[in-house]
């Protein structure tokens, strides 16, 4: 046990960076609760206050420091930072690394929340966003600048299902001195390594696959230790301060330590579905990256392992179809997130035209959704369980 890099990823997700003799023997890693830490003397004090950070909670927990090396030894990364939920990790990579008169440039679809902040927030503080689509390189060249500071992008890309090529897109940006962060919540480090295909930076909603049972927020960056080490003195010391509680953290590794294990399962029951979905009368389209009849299937199949549980797919009886699959389904949830043990489904042009109703301009979809388009996260359930509920509600959709 330990530290040893000598393990399988399966093996690593459960041990590494914990010796439990060090702990009285105890398996499972204890849970550190304290905000501040006491020294004996004024030369430890100053020598903790040396290492970084290690004087206060905010900056350091021992049981969260022990999440940040598994996750970091997983996905390939020299360091890691973990924070209270996924948009706090991308608020404090933005804000931390970005300042006014810099430009960022995004993939043209991304997170509802995401675009909320390049739409809203970041413009505010003189940050210029440039939303292009990174499926083709030509439009990343022409819309890099001498100001560009990062490239940001999702893949897979929620909630379409579209791969983007991590491993073009990082060469583009390396050659103009541009910074690449992928969010990789899609897909987990069990399915897609970023920075192993050139990203500089990764992003995890923890919430999702890595936790994976749908009962703690969390987020992380991973990447090179001179970024991390600005994310973590700036970002989360003063401008954030959105600190990962020890607890949720234990939670996190709680869910890691079976992450190969569920991947598995997602995906083998993503793709049955899928097919399944294919194949129905009821059915205009489905996007599943690991269908063969997607577009992104070549690319899909290079860079990841398998298809994760996410797909998107829509009716030919459209908007009105949607809401009647839905609501005659009986064990699939009507609910936002993903990742989790069970089946989860949403349609977000029901929830844009529910927010549009109390605030005009409180909500629009996103690039390249349109109001047919249901997204499935594929749970743990068996999956012709998982199938006999959808033709149920498929059942309910008119003609």
């Amino acid at each position: 046990m330990g530290k040893s890099n000598n393990h399988t990823f399966g093996t690593r997700a459960i041990h590494f960076g914990y010796n439990p003799q060090d702990f009285h023997c105890a398996i499972s890693p204890p849970v550190f609760f304290n905000a501040t830490y006491g020294f004996s003397t004024v030369a430890d004090n100053e020598s903790a206050a040396a290492q970084g950070g290690m004087l206060y909670a905010r900056e350091f927990n021992p049981t969260v420091d022990l999440l940040e090396k598994r996750l970091a030894n997983l996905e390939g990364a020299e360091d890691c930072i973990a924070l209270a939920s996924g948009m706090a990790a991308i608020g404090t990579m933005f804000l931390s690394l970005m300042s006014a008169g810099d430009e960022l440039i995004v993939h043209e679809t991304l997170y509802s929340n995401t675009v909320a902040l390049i739409d809203e927030a970041l413009p505010r503080f003189g940050i210029k966003v440039t939303p292009v689509d990174l499926t083709n390189q030509v439009n990343l060249e022409a819309a890099i600048s001498d100001k560009t500071k990062l490239v940001f992008f999702e893949s897979p890309v929620n909630p379409l299902g579209e791969v983007i090529d991590i491993k073009a897109v990082s060469e583009t940006a390396k050659h103009r001195g541009v910074l690449v962060c992928v969010d990789s919540t899609f897909a987990s480090p069990w399915l897609q390594r970023p920075i192993e295909l050139g990203a500089d930076l990764v992003m995890h909603s923890l919430t999702k696959y890595i936790s994976g049972h749908g009962d703690v927020l969390g987020g992380a960056v991973l990447g090179r230790k001179e970024h991390i080490h600005i994310l973590r003195d700036r970002g989360l010391r003063y401008i954030t301060g959105a600190v990962l509680s020890p607890m949720t953290a234990m939670l996190i590794m709680r869910g890691l330590k079976t992450l190969p294990l569920r991947m598995k399962q997602h995906a083998d029951s993503a793709i049955y579905i899928a097919e399944k979905l294919q194949a129905h009368p009821k059915v205009a389209w489905v996007s599943y990256a690991f269908l063969p009849s997607h577009k992104h299937y070549d690319l899909a199949r290079c860079q990841m392992s398998a298809g994760s549980g996410m797909m998107s797919f829509g009716l030919h009886a459209g908007f009105d179809g949607a809401r009647e699959l839905m609501d005659g389904l009986n064990m699939i949830a009507i609910a936002v997130s993903l990742g989790e043990p069970e089946t989860l489904i949403m349609h977000p042009a029901s929830l844009k035209r529910a927010r549009q109703a109390i605030r005009s301009d409180a909500a629009r979809l996103v690039e390249g959704v349109n109001e047919d388009l249901i997204r499935l996260s594929i749970g743990l359930e068996d999956q012709e369980d998982i199938w006999a509920d959808l033709e149920t509600g498929l059942t309910k959709v008119s003609d």
